[in-house]
């Protein structure tokens, strides 16, 4: 499970990467360059999205355990 995030996490670092690239890279083609780059963001959001519903349901089903502080550690 702690790879899979660990995963997750390098491939939406990676597609915000590539965003800048995307962004950086000037070019004749500037249409084409805005394109990918909200391409990579999209991919970006979606990841985050399967990422942030992947946790739920793990932790719904029992595979993780929250472990942080409670209100009464405070």
């Amino acid at each position: 499970m702690k790879i899979a995030i660990a995963l997750a996490f390098l491939a939406i670092i990676a597609s915000l990467g590539g965003a800048l690239f995307f962004m950086m890279r000037g070019g004749r083609d500037d249409r084409a360059s805005s394109k990918r780059m909200a391409n990579a963001l999209a991919l970006r959001v979606g990841l985050s999205i399967a990422l942030f519903l992947c946790l739920l349901l793990a932790w719904k089903l029992g595979y993780i355990q929250p472990t942080g502080l409670t209100a009464s550690d405070l």
